[in-house]
């Protein structure tokens, strides 16, 4: 037996422990009656004419609901509570139905599903976001009836001038990460109302996502370190904060057989990230981040591996002991080709990205209005 072998066989026995309880208790459950219904969880896909990557999960249905901006404290607790304490269905059949072809799945251990399809004929492209029609082939409770639901997968359509990728905590809404407390604090206690983007950026997204013909035809896509837990969360906090509609890549952060936290940071970014690019890999592409933990680096490693591609890096300040840090980073891609700007608001990300046309000058009048607006609202709060 390798080193490796031994370091990991503990954690692959607590593993394997905690897979037999999750059994043990789904098994109890649907025994008792407390699996009322079950709930297909589609995250949002996206490919092209040759690959469709869809991923989701098939849990017990935990009735989070949406929120509103009056839900208590406790409520709002009480509701990210339920997200985290998920029961899983393992070993199950998914079927998507897609453009006349049925495709199957079957959940792993900890209830996930991936399809990659690969369409047999051409795809009519008749909008960016097309829906992809998933069914739970086999029954797991007694009156059960159908299990079905609905995913968004983006195809790109219409005239492109770049795709964006953007991190999520610290760069779009303010996060705390790297203060255990304060993150788990805002975490639990705020909601997709309560929790506020920093200032301009949804005007600011926008603006990019129309670039200068005006059509909001450039992608979006949101690779976080966050949990697949939040995935209906910021779901929400994107829609009602209208910041522009794009696939969330998050990760599984439970115990694995190799890992107590399943998946590094940095590793799972590179990995979609590098996904991305390489699915519409004509397309150049700007990296959104922050400075508060491994997005420069990160950053880097791409621009690396993918020459010619990255046309722009704007990195959030939200780390004043990091700046000599980032500013080696921003020597170093410099010297590659790649400009990164380290901006304290939204207003000086959006006037660079105009110098270099990419966003429209009347769209600018818009992200500053919207910045004075949201710092004399968060202000009231």
């Amino acid at each position: 037996m390798s080193s490796t072998q031994k370091r990991n066989l503990p954690l692959t026995v607590l593993y394997e422990t905690k897979l037999a309880i999750n059994q043990a208790v789904l098994w109890l459950w649907i025994k008792l009656g407390w699996v009322k219904s079950i709930l297909i969880m589609p995250y949002e896909g996206f490919g092209n004419e040759k690959e469709i990557l869809l991923v989701g999960r098939v849990i017990r249905d935990n009735r989070v609901g949406s929120s509103t901006p009056e839900d208590s404290l406790w409520q709002n607790i009480g509701k990210m509570r339920r997200r985290f304490m998920t029961v899983v269905i393992p070993g199950v059949e998914v079927r998507a139905d897609f453009d006349g072809e049925e495709y199957f799945a079957i959940t792993d251990e900890e209830g996930y599903f991936e399809f990659r399809i690969y369409p047999k004929k051409q795809i009519p492209f008749l909008s960016r976001w097309q829906q992809i029609k998933l069914t739970l082939a086999d029954q797991v409770i007694r009156n059960q009836g159908e299990v079905t639901a609905f995913a968004d997968v983006f195809l790109p359509k219409g005239n492109i001038d770049y795709g964006i990728i953007s991190d999520i905590d610290d760069t779009i809404i303010p996060t705390g990460a790297m203060r255990l407390t304060e993150m788990l604090k805002t975490t639990f206690a705020k909601n997709a109302h309560t929790r506020t983007p920093f200032p301009g950026v949804s005007a600011f997204y926008k603006a990019l996502q129309k670039g200068t013909d005006g059509v909001e035809s450039n992608p979006f896509f949101y690779v976080s370190s966050s949990p697949w837990n939040l995935f209906d969360f910021l779901q929400e906090l994107l829609q009602i904060h209208h910041i522009p509609k794009g696939p969330l890549m998050l990760r599984d952060i439970g115990l694995s057989r190799t890992q107590l936290i399943a998946g590094s940071h940095s590793e799972h970014k590179l990995e979609q990230i590098r996904h991305i690019l390489s699915t519409y890999s004509q397309l150049p592409f700007m990296l959104i981040g922050d400075s508060g933990q491994e997005d420069p680096t990160i950053y880097l490693q791409i621009v690396r591996e993918f020459p010619g591609r990255i046309l722009m890096i704007f990195i959030r300040d939200v780390h004043s002991s990091r700046h000599d840090f980032v500013q080696e980073i921003r020597e170093e891609l410099q010297s590659l080709g790649v400009e990164m700007l380290l901006v304290k608001d939204t207003l000086q990300a959006s006037g660079y990205a105009l110098s270099k046309g990419w966003v429209l000058e009347e769209d600018m009048v818009g992200i500053a209005q919207e910045k004075i607006k949201n710092e004399a609202e968060n202000e009231e709060i």
